[in-house]
């Protein structure tokens, strides 16, 4: 008989869920970066091993709603807990055990969903700040298992795992085995772009940046061409994104083509165009074509 089920990763912003989906998956299904709010979509990563097959849903990050983008995250969240089999309430050691761990575990305990706790980026503590941390992560929610791991190196990670495939209710696979993500093919391309964008950005342009890609042309065996826009909110944005002489966004390309080079297993040429697109994140019709919902 086989066993499968959703596990949504709640947490506060940059506690490392996106690091962590990637780990467990063993495939890059989620961008990173170190700037808060990364992620926007509910992304599945999907580990099949066995009769066992987990869905990991890498949630936004909770925040308080500020926009129409911010509130779509927010929902989202709920929507997604909602019809989660186990939640896991994924804490940074870097950050401590605060009061956005606690709200956060108030909701999930409104959710009614099994709860599992992971303590992220254990290896920046020593031994004794991670026990005293471990036993603050276990007042949080009282009866839920706390894992200690690092997404980073790996650590602790395959216990955790080990763990939520005996939480699965018995069901037939909800993906197909071979599987590793839900994303569309358009859409984890342009995710690898704005990644791209966000890391040499970082400063500048944290959430005003979307990227669409356009096309994807295979038509020669040799070589793919991605056609892609990247959206900005202002005219001092775009400048920021191309760069004096244009040396930026070259740099973006570089990277983000190799990104896409390992995700489809060949040669790739980039295409990017710079476009200004003011309050994008307040448009719902807008947000409703990028499949923010």
């Amino acid at each position: 008989m086989t066993h499968s089920g959703f596990v949504a990763l709640a947490g506060r912003p940059n506690v490392g869920k996106s690091t962590l989906v990637n780990a467990i998956v063993g495939e890059k299904v989620a961008i990173t970066s170190d700037r808060p709010q990364t992620t926007r979509r509910a992304i599945r990563g999907v580990l099949s091993r066995g009769d066992r097959q987990l869905v990991f849903v890498d949630l936004p990050g909770v925040q308080r709603p500020r926009d129409a983008l911010t509130t779509r995250m927010a929902a989202r969240v709920r929507t997604e807990l909602e019809g989660a089999d186990v939640a896991v309430l994924v804490l940074s050691a870097e950050q401590g055990v605060g009061p956005g761990d606690r709200f956060i575990a108030n909701a999930l305990a409104q959710a009614r969903v099994a709860v599992t706790i992971a303590l992220n980026k254990v290896d920046t503590r020593t031994p004794a700040q991670t026990t005293a941390l471990l036993a603050r992560a276990a007042e949080l929610v009282g009866d839920a298992e706390v894992f200690p791991i690092s997404a980073r190196t790996g650590g602790g990670v395959r216990g955790l795992v080990e763990h939520l495939e005996t939480l699965m209710p018995p069901g037939p696979f909800l993906f197909d085995a071979s599987m590793s993500s839900d994303q569309p093919r358009e859409v984890l391309l342009a995710e690898l772009i704005r990644e791209a964008v966000v890391r040499r950005t970082f400063h500048e342009i944290p959430h005003a940046v979307e990227v669409v890609v356009e096309e994807i042309d295979s038509a020669r065996a040799e070589v793919t061409i991605v056609r892609a826009l990247i959206w900005v909110e202002s005219a001092s944005q775009r400048g920021i994104v191309i760069g004096k002489g244009g040396r930026m966004v070259k740099a973006i390309g570089v990277a983000a083509r190799r990104e896409l080079e390992r995700e489809l297993g060949c040669h790739v040429h980039l295409e990017l165009a710079v476009r200004v697109r003011r309050d994008w994140r307040a448009d719902d019709g807008l947000l409703d074509r990028l499949g923010i919902t």
